[in-house]
């Protein structure tokens, strides 16, 4: 018998945004290499629940939480969730996040849509991240999905790429905080994917172009990006620590 490479039997995760796209290929993935998964999401509740079931399908226990995690109480609510159910945690994915998609220049850009991209992209990782840092077992995995725009910025989506540029820059920070407890801290940068959150500049001519402009000539699926995210949750990779692991096609190209 062979033995998968990545194995996940038995550990314990969080994954935020788990509802639909990046979160949901991510929890599955996760569940189907063993884990057990709490699937946080903030107002799909049918699209969790179904989740959650494809999860469980794998042979895991799989627990559905809604919670608004750009608060400090959702994402306490979160944890304690899982610590009920799971009796604690060893990964945490954070993936919940904003893509404000219509462009807006700097000098039109208000305060509420600042404050909201910020709260969820920024605080809500610090919240998740600071919890995990407490409450993540000693041996354990944390995921970050940023984005390129935090790479290179991303004209008239400056809240979105201030946001993603701030998580990186917390990433790296937080591994070497984490690195004497053996936790290792990353973070995965996609470039375009296909989820819903990106259905206005797909439009139209608007997916062809995108796709000209990428060498590998595709948008990714979520479970392009799932993939990288579940190594970074094996044991392939615990000497990696404080890296932005770029997937993209090869459209930003970020030493």
């Amino acid at each position: 018998m062979r033995s998968p490479l990545i194995s996940l039997e038995g550990k314990r995760a969080i994954v935020t945004g788990g509802s639909r796209g990046i979160g949901a290929a991510t929890a599955e993935l996760l569940a189907r290499a063993g884990a057990n998964v709490v699937i946080g999401y903030r107002s799909r509740t049918a699209e969790a629940n179904d989740v959650a079931t494809r999860c469980a399908s794998h042979g895991v226990l799989a627990f559905p939480h809604q919670a608004d995690l750009s608060t400090l109480q959702g994402n306490e609510a979160l944890f304690d969730h899982a610590f009920a159910e799971l009796g604690g945690v060893d990964i945490f994915v954070g993936n919940s996040g904003v893509w404000p998609d219509l462009p807006v220049a700097v000098e039109n850009l208000d305060d509420d849509r600042w404050r909201s991209t910020l709260a969820l992209n920024v605080d809500g990782v610090f919240y998740g991240c600071r919890l995990a840092a407490r409450r993540v077992s000693a041996g354990g995995r944390i995921v970050i999905v940023s984005s390129t725009a935090g790479q290179r910025g991303e004209a008239f989506h400056a809240d979105y790429a201030a946001s993603k540029g701030a998580v990186i820059s917390f990433v790296k920070s937080l591994a070497v905080e984490l690195a004497p407890r053996d936790i290792t801290v990353n973070t995965v940068a996609p470039g375009w994917v296909d989820t819903d959150a990106v259905s206005r500049p797909f439009a139209g001519e608007g997916r062809s172009a995108i796709e000209a402009a990428i060498p590998l000539g595709r948008v990714a699926s979520a479970a392009d990006i799932a993939g990288p995210i579940a190594f970074l949750c094996s044991d392939l990779a615990r000497h990696v620590t404080g890296e932005v692991v770029n997937v993209n096609g090869g459209s930003v190209l970020c030493g």
